[in-house]
């Protein structure tokens, strides 16, 4: 019975992917740009492009934002080539704005919402509402988050909205480049904040849960194509297919909420 799953699952993918890319002629090399936030899906959803296309997907990695040398505006700034961006929506938007992706190319994929995480094994705070978040934050002796969307909200509103700003400013740090959860499995921290889906991939944490709704900011993340791709048509195919309902089960399974009807 679990084969047949599988199976049915794999040609449902492979027939999805060949119907979106039907009418292209020859494969294409596909440069795809990604943040850390989707990448647990499209990692797991690529493969199954590439056999049902032919094409190659060619994937750099790095935040949505920033000055670090692998995030995306700065990849984009010195000529890396791209032909899809996957990253958070307003980032999208923004390099929309200057230049660096195609107007009215934006499509929104998935919901994120941030979680928090602790090292195996180690015991679960209470995160069930925002006193308890506040209780948490407080009594741990360090805490780690990203420098991207959830990172941004995380230090400059959520420690505000929780009046806690000023005691976090020695003990919080944030993270540059290197996923929170690895941090956190380390040791390094006691309690790390990231989007779910990037926390769920790496081993040695336990994930307490989302923060609860009043403290919760859901992040959207988008796919656009990139200004100068040499292969726009294989890149919109794979955003279509990425959108396409045959993508929902791995999406949810890596922590995301998929977007119906998500152009824009």
């Amino acid at each position: 019975m679990r084969f047949a799953a599988i199976y049915f699952r794999n040609l449902t993918l492979g027939v999805a992917a060949a119907l979106l890319l039907a009418g292209t002629v020859q494969a294409a090399d596909i440069h795809v740009m990604i943040s850390g936030g989707f990448s647990a899906a499209y990692n797991a959803l690529v493969p199954e492009f590439e056999k049902a296309t032919g094409n190659k997907v060619v994937t750099a990695y790095g935040p949505s934002m920033g000055t670090t040398v692998n995030a995306i505006p700065v990849r984009l700034g010195r000529g890396e080539p791209a032909d899809v961006l996957i990253l958070v929506g307003y980032a999208l938007d923004d390099l929309i704005k200057h230049g660096k992706a195609v107007p009215d190319s934006r499509v929104d994929l998935v919901n994120s919402r941030i979680g928090v995480a602790v090292k195996a094994g180690s015991p679960k705070p209470d995160i069930s509402s925002a006193d308890a978040v506040k209780r948490a934050l407080l009594a741990a002796k360090s805490v780690a988050y990203s420098d991207s969307a959830s990172g941004v909200y995380v230090s400059t509103e959520m420690f505000d909205k929780l009046g806690i700003a000023a005691e976090m400013k020695d003990k919080a740090k944030k993270i540059p480049a290197t996923p929170v959860a690895e941090i956190v499995a380390k040791g390094e921290a006691e309690l790390g904040l990231q989007q779910i889906s990037e926390l769920k991939p790496v081993h040695g944490i336990d994930i307490v849960g989302p923060l609860p709704d009043s403290l919760q900011k859901v992040t959207v993340f988008s796919a656009g194509i990139a200004t100068g791709s040499k292969e726009p048509e294989a890149g919109k195919a794979l955003i279509k297919f990425l959108a396409s309902p045959a993508a929902r089960e791995t999406i949810i399974n890596s922590g995301l909420e998929p977007i119906a009807g998500g152009a824009k």
